[in-house]
């Protein structure tokens, strides 16, 4: 019974999702030295599903496997610097829990927690954010894989949409700007580091089934938005964690459309 569920658990999104950082993880951690990324990678993700069980718990009166949780500790670490200190990454971790918890619309959270809980460290703490897990410190030839598991990503949530949309409006800007300022200002956005960044980025926190709306036309104004923002960031205030702020800003955006949403719904409860 128990290998079952297992087995059901690997081919719904969470599993998908657990299996898609599995590959990356390996790969960048072999390059970076498991010595070197595994006491933050632990941390983070022990500390989240721990501080997510809690709340769950006290919340709901029942213990529940955190698997969501989990995988934002995941996240976390992989973005986070491998130099870190492990407790940072568990207190980053725990940060974006928190948050998860606290800002919501109906039943589902507005802000992704691991986008949120970086933004929020960099600032307490100064954390560094290398994108590790994003591979770019290995052979170009590796963003193969990493195209091929956001492909499959996207594809499982059904979330090409805004992925498309993200990196269409994200390198049009960057495009832009190249010619009509100064082309060194921007040339970063497509090289390693930050050309992995974002392909990371999109996969696997641009389509947080939570935070990201479901229908193609919605996701089309989030995608872009997201994008959006995350290109101001970059070029206004030079912020490391710029596609970070970006998808907050896009969360920001869904969770008041969806909060128009259900006001409208009740509205029309009440007039029925």
């Amino acid at each position: 019974m128990r290998s079952q569920r297992f087995r059901r658990w690997l081919r719904a999104p969470k599993g998908i999702f657990a299996l898609m950082l599995a590959g990356c993880t390996i790969v960048a951690a072999a390059s970076v030295g498991w010595g070197l990324s595994l006491p933050g990678l632990g941390a983070a993700i022990i500390v989240a599903g721990v501080v997510d069980a809690a709340i769950v718990r006290w919340r709901r009166g029942t213990w529940r496997i955190p698997d969501g949780a989990l995988l934002t500790g995941w996240l976390v670490a992989l973005v986070l610097s491998p130099h870190a200190p492990w407790w940072i990454a568990g207190a980053t971790a725990a940060i974006g829990i928190l948050a998860k918890h606290v800002l919501r619309v109906g039943r589902a959270n507005v802000l992704n927690p691991a986008a949120a809980g970086l933004i929020v460290s960099f600032h307490l703490f100064d954390s560094g954010q290398s994108w590790w897990g994003a591979l770019p410190e290995v052979s170009a030839w590796w963003i193969l894989l990493l195209v091929g598991l956001g492909a499959i990503m996207a594809l499982r949530l059904h979330k090409e949409t805004a992925v498309l949309v993200f990196f269409g409006v994200w390198f049009s800007c960057a495009t832009v700007a190249a010619f009509v300022g100064d082309p060194a200002l921007v040339v970063e956005l497509f090289r390693a580091p930050d050309l992995q960044a974002a392909i990371f980025f999109a996969a696997f926190m641009l389509t947080d089934p939570p935070t990201s709306p479901p229908r193609p036309r919605d996701q089309v104004v989030f995608a872009a938005v997201t994008a959006l923002a995350a290109f101001a960031a970059f070029a206004l205030i030079g912020a490391a964690y710029f596609l970070l702020a970006g998808v907050i800003a896009g969360n920001l955006w869904e969770g008041w459309r969806k909060l128009g949403v259900q006001r409208s719904r009740r509205a029309v409860a009440r007039a029925g």
